[in-house]
């Protein structure tokens, strides 16, 4: 799989998708304007950085002519479930939850930033995949989110592992975990992933995390990776 990974993002299927415009893509802002998710360590919401990104991964999927669906723009949507019934109710071939990482409430310290008190932990950065083995379709959502890890390290990004401590490994290189509980992606009936861009309690990643030009380049991989990954059977025969 290892080397079936790195063909993929190394081939010229990277470049154009014959059959990207047959193909659907659901992409979900996590949270909620009334649950806005962490707080970064200068205390902006996980909300507004997933947002962001999000119109960034579905204009790079737009030019690779793939018909996108942008699920919970506009942070009021009612309920987990919702998303994954939007995403089917679009036809979705996949769908992919973008968010921001944290770190555990006492892996935090305090610093001032503009006169206010806030926390942060510079200890741990980078991004990582989970995927649901409650998700009718693992081979597909595995499969896409090595890919997408796989085409971001080629970019140079860097993943974390922090999220090992906690949730095992479906792919150890490429930081792709297995977290079965989430809702969003157990009841999806289409292959599905959510995507942690990197960890906002970190000061310095956090800066990086609101740069345009960086979150296009991410979102760039993202939408070339899934490209890749609806294009090829997701087995190795």
């Amino acid at each position: 799989m290892l080397l079936r990974v790195a063909i993929l993002v190394g081939s010229t299927l990277l470049g154009a998708n014959p059959v990207a415009n047959a193909r659907v893509v659901a992409v979900d802002v996590g949270h909620t304007l009334s649950a806005p998710g962490a707080i970064s360590a200068r205390g902006r919401s996980e909300y507004e950085f997933n947002l962001e990104l999000a119109r960034q991964v579905v204009e790079a999927l737009r030019d690779r002519d793939f018909s996108v669906h942008l699920i919970n723009a506009d942070g009021m949507i009612a309920s987990l479930r919702e998303r994954p019934a939007q995403a089917a109710g679009h036809g979705a071939d996949l769908l992919i939850s973008l968010h921001h990482d944290s770190v555990s409430a006492h892996e935090l310290q305090p610093w001032t930033w503009n006169g206010e008190v806030r926390d942060y932990n510079d200890d741990f950065a980078g991004h990582s995949v989970f995927v649901s083995r409650e998700n009718p379709d693992l081979p597909r959502s595995e499969l896409c989110a090595r890919v997408i890890g796989a085409r971001l390290q080629r970019l140079g990004f860097v993943p974390t592992h922090k999220n090992a401590r906690r949730r095992p490994y479906a792919d150890a290189i490429h930081a792709v975990h297995y977290y079965d509980g989430l809702a969003v992606l157990r009841h999806a009936t289409m292959p599905a992933l959510l995507f942690e861009a990197g960890v906002i309690k970190n000061r310095d990643e956090e800066l990086l995390l609101s740069d345009p030009v960086r979150q296009a380049r991410m979102a760039d991989g993202i939408a070339t990776a899934i490209a890749a990954c609806l294009h090829v059977p997701p087995t190795g025969t």
